[in-house]
């Protein structure tokens, strides 16, 4: 019974593993750093930094963006920021992603940090960056290929105005009848000539970086980002595509996949169960008596509980 515990255990934890694993794309890594100056491990910095951390990720369930400064010992100032079409669910689920992965990214000893995933955005610092502006080009990305060249050139430049122009929101989308599709969000700490400055020259990047021809394009700077794609739908960090169809047709196979896998888990489950029913059965006592059964079940029931009894006495 023993082993059949356990193998129910390693069953039921497969399973588990299986479910969890299915991701979205929120959690997708885009960029990262660490600042270079350290602290000491122990130090009240640390403790200090722990509980920062915390707080962003509990304040993500009720909000989509929020700030702290720590002024009990040690200075430290963090923020998040999420994706502005998230539930708070989501937003907290991306928020707790990303301070797991600036634990893997960065020496645990980082005075600094920030992260930014597909859905979110965490940094942390000794130094104040609250409201403070930073057009620097972090990262920007160009690719797919357009054959339509100028013309989609043009309904792209269009849409990209669209959110440049924003309308004092800090999160954007615009579209272009389900051709040309583009987003743009500026970290809320920014004042709405801060956020626009900056949007409008993640804009300027995609115009003049990637060409006519680029189906898709990212440019993140310090405080905001802007993003298109052709299609209707948004390219995504590391795995850019402009086929909606194409991915909803994925999540029905994951999904499918899932469910038999799990039936068949199942399945297995329960046989293991009978078999160890069966097996006390038999085993109990040494002392099986088919006679005492005729009363209950039919002859051929009987004919395999005596060949399964006969196998486990074989193997005992």
């Amino acid at each position: 019974m023993a082993a059949t515990t356990r193998t129910l255990t390693l069953l039921l934890t497969l399973l588990l593993l299986t479910v969890g694993g299915a991701s979205t794309s929120l959690d997708t890594f885009v960029y990262g750093g660490c600042s270079r100056l350290k602290f000491s491990p122990g130090s009240p910095y640390e403790s200090t930094l722990n509980s920062l951390l915390t707080s962003l990720v509990s304040s993500a369930s009720f909000s989509l963006y929020n700030n702290f400064t720590s002024t009990a010992g040690p200075v430290l100032y963090g923020l998040y920021q999420c994706r502005g079409d998230l539930s708070v669910t989501a937003c907290r689920t991306c928020v707790a992603g990303a301070v797991a992965r600036l634990a893997a990214l960065c020496p645990p000893d980082s005075a600094g940090a920030a992260v930014q995933l597909d859905g979110c955005f965490v940094r942390y610092d000794n130094v104040s960056f609250l409201g403070v502006q930073d057009r620097t080009v972090v990262l920007k990305k160009c690719g797919g290929y357009d054959a339509s060249g100028g013309a989609s050139a043009a309904r792209r430049d269009a849409v990209l105005d669209y959110v440049a122009a924003g309308g004092g929101k800090a999160y954007r989308v615009g579209g272009s009848g389900g051709d040309v599709y583009a987003v743009a969000q500026c970290v809320q700490d920014l004042s709405g000539g801060q956020c626009q400055d900056c949007v409008s020259a993640a804009v300027g990047v995609l115009k003049s970086d990637c060409g006519a021809a680029a189906a898709w394009g990212d440019a993140f700077l310090g405080k905001c980002y802007a993003r298109f794609s052709e299609g209707g739908a948004h390219s995504r960090a590391g795995g850019h595509g402009n086929n909606d169809d194409k991915d909803d047709n994925n999540d029905v196979e994951i999904e499918k996949t899932l469910a038999i896998l799990i039936g068949l888990i199942a399945g297995v489950a329960l046989l293991i169960v009978f078999l160890s029913f069966l097996r006390q059965l038999c085993q109990k006592g040494k002392g099986y008596n088919p006679s005492l059964l005729f009363t209950s079940f039919s002859f051929p029931l009987i004919m395999k509980y005596t060949l399964v009894c006969f196998f486990f006495f074989l193997n005992d």
